[in-house]
């Protein structure tokens, strides 16, 4: 599953970094980022999660 997020659309809600902090993180202005050198392939239900309580749909995630 290849992950991105849209940082021109993001409103640092920060419920991506909440519900799986292995994959998002927050920048120091507070917006949320992918976590550098995390295995490109993640899966599970909590990135999935994560995308969708995204409250802008700034997560896109492809091949799953």
């Amino acid at each position: 599953m290849r992950i991105s997020l849209d940082t021109d659309v993001c409103i640092g809600a920060g419920q991506c970094a909440l519900l799986s902090p292995d994959v998002f993180t927050q920048d120091d202005d507070g917006f949320g980022t992918v976590v550098p050198g995390r295995p490109d392939e993640p899966e599970g239900p909590l990135v999935r999660e994560a995308a969708r309580a995204c409250p802008v749909g700034a997560i896109t995630l492809a091949g799953s």
